[in-house]
């Protein structure tokens, strides 16, 4: 193959990636708006006789918890726009989660629609999927070759204001950070919500024991992440603010559980810290 042709083969495999990714985030935010009931449709909160409702569970999040999917769409859509540009198409770190991105875009989609029919146990399948390609992104963003392209965007631009660097981090980085440390908690709360759904009962323990049982497992979780991601902060937020909302939903009314609220703040401590103990070592590093 001549070097004309590979280019050429290059440039319309990169071309391809930008629309998919592009298309994908259309169907993701057009999914949300009808998530939302935005079109008629039903509340994924009303779905499935209230199955994944914020009082459905121990582990569902209160209500208000949702709307961090707002900025997690408008990073979305800025992302998708950023990367289509011309000068992105050559990108390695764009080449490297490019398509893990729009695959976890149509996932969410994919979830709603699913959630809307009321199939509590499919849109567990789909949403551990789904959790499974923003780790992949994660991953991706995290090697060695992914964090030098930020550094050396931003050294190649430093008079800029508005380097490419900056606006990377924030509408990649940012956004599949946010996007990440959510859908680390939505999991909890989806699985949990399965099981009430196929009325496992309380499995010997009880339901709040179990909850508080899972929390531990998500600070493990939460701390792991901060430890690989070296204190990355969007993540965490993300988290945190997913697990704050769990306690808000417990610590009144009647599935009200002052065991899982208590535990649910000692989970936001514990990861708010770890990952400020995480950054503290990345500058120690750097």
């Amino acid at each position: 193959m001549s070097v004309s042709t590979e280019q050429s083969t290059e440039r319309t495999t990169d071309q391809v990636r930008q629309v998919a990714v592009t298309v994908s985030a259309v169907i993701a935010v057009v999914g949300g708006a009808i998530g939302s009931g935005a079109f008629g449709g039903t509340p994924i909160a009303e779905a499935g006789d209230g199955a994944l409702s914020a009082e459905a569970t121990f582990l569902a999040p209160d209500g208000p918890a949702f709307t961090i999917w707002t900025p997690i769409y408008v990073g979305l859509i800025g992302y998708a726009l950023w990367q289509a540009l011309p000068a992105h198409r050559a990108d390695p770190r764009q080449r490297r989660v490019g398509w893990p991105t729009a695959v976890s875009m149509l996932l969410n989609a994919a979830w709603i629609l699913i959630a809307q029919a009321g199939r509590v146990t499919t849109s567990v399948v789909v949403i551990v999927a789904l959790l499974a390609s923003l780790i992949v992104v994660y991953v991706r963003l995290l090697s060695p070759r992914a964090l030098a392209a930020p550094r050396a965007s931003a050294a190649g631009s430093a008079s800029a204001p508005n380097s490419s660097g900056w606006v990377e981090s924030v509408l990649l980085d940012g956004t599949f950070g946010l996007y990440l440390g959510w859908v680390s908690v939505a999991t909890i709360a989806n699985l949990t919500a399965a099981l009430v759904a196929a009325d496992v009962g309380d499995l010997v323990l009880g339901a709040d024991v179990w909850a508080v049982l899972v929390l531990v497992v998500a600070i493990a979780v939460g701390l792991g992440v901060a430890a690989a991601g070296r204190g990355r902060l969007p993540y965490a937020v993300a988290m945190c603010w997913g697990l704050a909302w769990i306690a808000v939903g417990r610590s009144d009314g009647p599935d009200s559980s002052m065991l899982v609220a208590l535990f649910a703040v000692a989970a936001v401590v514990i990861v708010a810290l770890g990952t400020l103990v995480a950054r503290i070592g990345r500058a120690d590093r750097a």
